[in-house]
Order: structure tokens, then C-alpha cells, then sequence
């Protein structure tokens, strides 16, 4: 199958899998939106954490927990991620902003024999530009006249800044693109460094934008988030790929 219809497989087939009994941790406006996809896909929502019961997250209350899925803050999603696995319970996150722990969980997913499904971006599409972001950096590398930079656009209430798509963004571009080694948060200063230029305003759910430019041609690949659900929908799928399973996944894994 190629990538549209990988996508359109997921969309109407993974929930005829397993009815998943689901734990929510984070309950903002993604998590109503995971809730309410939840239930059209036949789930159930039997835990709802937020910042008012986060001592609700025990091994009590997860024991019959098939998967939770957490969006928090880069403050708490390690701690909620630890529990989890520490309880034997499967977990998908798309939290960002926390991932130079990302090792650590994965090791101890590994020692307990745990299952953990971690995206900085769960929109199907954005997982598209991703593949899309590394084709263009190895056409782009032998090409030294264009310079390349990175834009990010989200709400006010986001916490981390770059984004974590930013920064996958950046990191796939840095391991094709000779000319560059790094990134830097502004202008980049230096020439071996990717500019990211992080805009908050609004309630925008999300834009990222990768621009090569010359002196004599601009150009841009471009994806924007039109609203939540594409995010919602994402993680859900993702669930129902990590329900039964043991190991750390991508999207990667997930899309084939």
C-alpha cells in the first residue's frame, strides 16, 4: 500500500482491532478531543487524570487500564510516563519539550517489559512532511546557495518553544545536510546552524514552515493544523496500534 492508503486503513480499520479501555492524562482541550474520539471509535474513557487528581495515577486505578494516553506539560510528563510503565501499563504521549529523558524511558520500557508509543506530532500529515522534510534536505545538499531556517506557529498556551515538530523537523534536515550541525532558537548566528523562529499567538493549533532561500528563489514546505482533531485522532490510532504490544514505537512503526 503506499502512504494515503496506509493512512485511510488506519482511520477505519485499527478500531475494529480491540475495544481499549483508556486512561486520559492531560485533560485541556486535547483531551476532551481524545475523549470524544474514543467513544465514536467504540472505546472507553475509565480514567481521567488532570492537574486536580494527578494522585489518581496509581497502580490502583491503572489495573485495568489498556493504554493511557498523555498530553501534559514538559514539567510532568516523565513523572506520568514512569508511572505508567512502572505500573505495567501501556502508554502513547505526545507531550514535548521533555525529551532528553527520552532514553531513560525507553530503557525502562525495555527492562519491564513495557509498551510505549511516543510522537512529537500526531497529525498524519505532519508525519507526510516529515518524509517529505528529509527528501527535500538530500536534494537540497548538494545545492549550497540556498540557506534553510524553520518556522513555528502555536497558541499562547503552549509551553515548550521550538516545538517538538520543530525540532524533528531540524534534527532530520542536520543529519542530511552537510552544511549544517545544529539549530539555534532565533537567528542562527552562525552559518552551520538552522534559525527556528517560534511565533505564539492566538489559538493557532499549529503551522510549520521549512524555507530554502537563494538570492534569487524562495522555497517552502508548509504544513498547517487546521484544528485538534487531526491531532486526537492520530494518538488514538496510535493506542489501538500499541494495545497488546511490548517495545517503543514511532510513527514510523505505525505508518510503515
Amino acid at each position: 500500500m503506499n502512504f494515503a492508503d496506509v493512512v485511510l486503513y488506519l482511520q477505519d480499520n485499527y478500531s475494529q482491532k480491540k475495544i481499549m479501555k483508556a486512561a486520559i492524562i492531560g485533560y485541556g482541550k486535547m483531551g476532551r478531543e481524545i475523549e470524544r474520539i474514543l467513544i465514536e471509535r467504540g472505546h472507553s474513557a475509565e480514567l481521567i487524570i488532570d492537574m486536580d487528581n494527578a494522585g489518581d495515577l496509581n497502580a490502583e486505578n491503572l489495573k485495568n487500564i489498556d493504554v493511557a494516553i498523555e498530553f501534559t506539560t514538559p514539567a510532568t510528563a516523565y513523572g506520568n510516563i514512569i508511572r505508567c510503565l512502572e505500573c505495567g501499563t501501556a502508554v502513547v504521549s505526545g507531550t514535548t519539550g521533555w525529551t532528553d529523558r527520552l532514553e531513560e524511558v525507553k530503557s525502562l520500557c525495555g527492562q519491564r517489559g513495557g509498551a510505549m508509543f511516543y510522537a512529537s506530532n500526531y497529525s498524519l500529515g505532519v508525519n507526510l512532511m516529515f518524509r517529505l522534510n528529509r527528501r527535500l534536505a538530500e536534494l537540497m545538499n548538494p545545492l549550497p546557495q540556498y540557506d534553510v531556517r524553520i518556522e513555528e506557529v502555536h497558541h499562547i498556551q503552549k509551553k515548550d518553544a521550538p516545538s517538538g515538530t520543530a525540532i524533528t523537523l531540524a534534527d532530520e534536515i542536520i543529519e542530511r545536510l552537510d552544511r549544517k550541525s545544529g539549530w539555534s532558537l532565533g537567528e542562527a548566528g552562525e552559518s552551520d546552524k538552522i534559525a527556528i523562529t517560534s511565533v505564539r499567538e492566538g489559538m493557532v493549533p499549529g503551522i510549520h514552515t521549512v524555507s530554502y532561500e537563494s538570492e534569487v528563489d524562495l522555497l517552502e514546505l508548509k504544513h498547517t493544523i487546521k484544528n485538534r482533531r487531526t491531532l486526537a485522532l492520530g494518538a488514538v490510532i496510535a493506542a489501538e496500534f500499541l494495545c497488546g504490544k511490548q517495545g517503543f514505537f514511532t510513527m514510523d512503526d505505525l505508518l510503515g
